[in-house]
Order: structure tokens, then C-alpha cells, then sequence
């Protein structure tokens, strides 16, 4: 039995498994220039009935599960208490619950009280994916982000202190050749300020829906980088991140030409070593064709 899901669906790789619940259909922010996941849809909040109908139906058919994502990109928009009520039920349909998480925008939890977040994060509710994108107000502004450093710095931490998991994507790449030292410059200030349990590290992939908006917004600013820059911010960034406490660091997707990954603050300088290792070996770069613009 599957559910009826409102294509398109998304969720993070490290979701694979889990059992997803559409609680919101698209994105009520939806103006990231670099984001079309939700282009096609209107930010709409799914009522209670089809919801619990959707989780009991499940609760029969996938008795086991231990994950459950809450999509679409905005479920942490829906006030706390309906939240609070969703998260519950899951739980106490599914006995062995891991997990559940969901997308966050940082104007998401900074418009929530910490009394909120931590009855949410009580109720059941886990872990955050939030796009950090940049560090650099300039960046954030050119690609209409909704964010600046100061407010994700605070939005991270916030969601931190009231007990959740937080895992913090970045897009190398995203201010182009001529913004590439204050955008990695930045990102690795707010990563330092913030200590993300979890970073991932991206390369800019812009759909051909909306990369003239992006290159616009740009105003003829925006040069693409190449692979070879691509290295130069990874190195830049993981060589200017400051921490003490342990942040799991991955640059694997599929949009990346190279995969490096490690935790700090102890494996730093072995990240920085293989970043430079790969340098001297154009030849292990995945395939220009499955990482796209």
C-alpha cells in the first residue's frame, strides 16, 4: 500500500528509508533563487483527518518503521500545538520510533518561542534540516534567501539549546567567481558560531527552470566557478571552520565533483590533506554530465 503523495516530493539523502508524511504541501517562503523544489506548488497545511488517516493506514502496512520525515520543505510552519499533535500520534502508532524530523527554515524557528521548541522537541520531535546556503549577507540577499548570518547563527542555536539534532546544508560555489572568498569566508563564520551536528556541502545545481531568475537576481554579476575552484572553497571552508564541538562534515552529494568527509575539529587537517590530494588527481572528479548547472 502507498500513500497518495502531492508530487513533487523531496526529502534529505539521509532520509532514504524513512517513512515520509506530506503534514504541509509546499513552501510558504519559496522565493530562493537556487531552490525550485516547490516552484509548482501553493503553500497549503494538510487538516488533521487526512493526516491521522494517513498515519493510521501506515501504522498497519509499515508496523516497523523507525524514521518518519514531516514534508513538505516548510512542516515546521504549522503553529506548535497542531505539530505537537501530529508528532504524537505518530508515536504512539509506531512503536519503534527513532526518529522524526523535518525541514526548518530559520524564520521558522526564530518565529517560535524556545517554550515551543522544546515542547515540540519533547512531544517528539527530533532533528532540523536547515539550508545555512552562505554565510555572507551579500550572498543571502542575492539569491533572496530570507536570511541573514546573524539570524541563522541564532535560528541554529535556538534549535540547539531546545534539544535538537541540527543538520546544516551549504552550497559551495553559490556566490560565483566574484563573491567565492566572502561566501566561503562567511560560511565558515556561521558554521563556527553555530556548531551544526551535521554539515553538508553541496555545489550550486541550478534547474533550467529557474536559472535565468538566479543569473537576474545577479544582475550579470554571477560567473560560474569550475571544479578546480569548487576544491579551493572546500578547502577554504573546512580550513576556517573553528570548533570545539563535534561537527560531522560531508561533501558527498551527487552535485559535488569530489567526495570528502570527516568530523571536527579531529580530522580537519586530514579533510584539508585529501582536498589537496585531489588536486593532483583531476582524474577520480566525478562525471561533469551528472552534476549539471
Amino acid at each position: 500500500m502507498m500513500l497518495n503523495y502531492d508530487a513533487p516530493l523531496y526529502r534529505p539523502p539521509s532520509e532514504a528509508r524513512s517513512l515520509i508524511f506530506q503534514v504541509t504541501l509546499g513552501c510558504s517562503f519559496n522565493e530562493c533563487s537556487f531552490c525550485d523544489m516547490y516552484r509548482s506548488k501553493e503553500y497549503s497545511e494538510r487538516p488533521w483527518d487526512d493526516v491521522k488517516a494517513e498515519i493510521d493506514m501506515m501504522a498497519k502496512y509499515l508496523p516497523d518503521t523507525r524514521r518518519v520525515f514531516l514534508a513538505d520543505g516548510d512542516a515546521l510552519n504549522l503553529d506548535s500545538e497542531y505539530m505537537i499533535k501530529i508528532v504524537k500520534y505518530i508515536r504512539e502508532k509506531f512503536a519503534n520510533i527513532e526518529r522524526i524530523s523535518c525541514y526548518a527554515m530559520p524564520m521558522n524557528i526564530l518565529k517560535k518561542t524556545s517554550e515551543e521548541l522544546k515542547k515540540m522537541n519533547e512531544a517528539g520531535l527530533d532533528m532540523f534540516y536547515l539550508g545555512i546556503e552562505s554565510g555572507s549577507d551579500i550572498v543571502l540577499k542575492k539569491v533572496t534567501k530570507g536570511a541573514v548570518a546573524k539570524t541563522i547563527i541564532k535560528s541554529v542555536n535556538k534549535a540547539k539549546e531546545a534539544g535538537y539534532v541540527m543538520s546544516c546544508m551549504v552550497i559551495l560555489g553559490l556566490g560565483g567567481k566574484k563573491y567565492s572568498k566572502e561566501h566561503i569566508k562567511g560560511t565558515a563564520e556561521v558554521i563556527s558560531a553555530c556548531s551544526p551536528n551535521y554539515v553538508g556541502a553541496l555545489t550550486l545545481y541550478l534547474e533550467n527552470g529557474i536559472k535565468q531568475e538566479f543569473l537576474d537576481k545577479y544582475n550579470g554579476e554571477f560567473t560560474r566557478i569550475n571544479d578546480d575552484e569548487s576544491l579551493d572553497e572546500l578547502h577554504d571552508l573546512i580550513s576556517q571552520i573553528e570548533t570545539k564541538d563535534e561537527i560531522i562534515f560531508r561533501a558527498n552529494h551527487g552535485s559535488n565533483a569530489y567526495t570528502v568527509k570527516g568530523t571536527f575539529p579531529q580530522d580537519k587537517q586530514k579533510m584539508m590533506d585529501n582536498v589537496e590530494w585531489m588536486k593532483q588527481h583531476p582524474e577520480i572528479m566525478r562525471p561533469q554530465g551528472l552534476r549539471g548547472f
